[in-house]
């Protein structure tokens, strides 16, 4: 899901709506220092024109690559109902009428978006519903039905390199699952400094794109991704996305695509 460029000739929709007013452009409360984007520049160079046409793009509510009950019976049709129809389809929602009052974030994809709101820690108000979209988009996509079962080959490597062996992996992710208090996330991440596999805890909305590290793939703990299912089973749901729901052909993915910019060499497996 990408916003729409203002300077295209042409705006490709799929299940975004665009809104085309001429008004002029409002300022942003407070201020913003992203040289690197280039929005500050892009901002002057609008308001030099005394009225611009103003075209507003929103985010659109993605599907997950599966029907609503192909992860059943581990996660049932009416937990992706409510939890992707409901609460995803609501940060979409709160984010867009977010956008609709702030010109300086037009233009942004979702992770420029992410790291401009989260502000070196501060974050701005769009942020939560923003990183909730990404974090939500993410999740769908790291299962599939008939998941679980073990990485492929160079994937199962790297994990093996990292943690010692695969069942040593699942005990620490499962373990931070489970000692995540509240509202949160796990994730497997490629750190591209330290150059390894690791595993990381998140609170609330955050994401590890604030880090710079590359995510893999999440688990939502959030109460309302298991309650319906699970109830107060918070063990069950995790060891049924483990073994039944992860996807590992969406892993193996996101891994060629990141040692695209993380170069890892070949991995050594531990002699027993």
């Amino acid at each position: 899901m990408n916003l729409l460029s203002c300077s295209s000739n042409s705006w490709p929709l799929s299940s975004g709506v665009v809104a085309v007013t001429d008004q002029p452009l409002k300022s942003l409360k407070g201020s913003l220092s992203v040289p690197s984007f280039g929005w500050e520049q892009r901002r002057d160079n609008l308001r030099n024109n005394r009225r611009v046409l103003k075209v507003v793009a929103y985010y659109g509510l993605k599907s997950p690559p599966y029907k609503l009950d192909a992860l059943e019976p581990y996660m049932s049709q009416r937990t992706l109902e409510v939890h992707w129809g409901g609460h995803h389809r609501g940060y979409v929602d709160a984010l867009n009428k977010q956008l609709e009052k702030n010109d300086v974030l037009y233009g942004c994809t979702m992770d420029e978006l992410i790291n401009v709101t989260y502000n070196n820690g501060n974050p701005l108000p769009e942020f939560n519903n923003a990183a909730q979209v990404w974090n939500h988009d993410f999740f769908w996509e790291s299962m599939q039905p008939g998941g679980g079962q073990m990485p492929t080959l160079s994937l199962l490597q790297q994990i093996e390199k990292d943690f010692a062996s695969f069942a040593n992996f699942k005990e620490k992710f499962t373990e931070a699952a489970l000692t995540s208090f509240g509202s949160a996330w796990v994730w497997l991440v490629l750190k591209r400094e330290k150059k390894c596999l690791a595993i990381v805890k998140t609170s609330n909305a955050i994401n590890p794109l604030v880090w710079n590290d590359i995510p893999i793939i999440n688990l939502d703990v959030w109460e309302h991704a298991y309650y319906l299912d699970y109830k107060n089973e918070k063990a069950k749901y995790v060891n049924t996305f483990m073994n039944h729901l992860v996807s590992w052909d969406a892993a193996a993915a996101r891994m060629a695509r990141a040692q695209a910019f993380v170069n890892l060499g070949e991995p050594k497996i531990p002699v027993a």
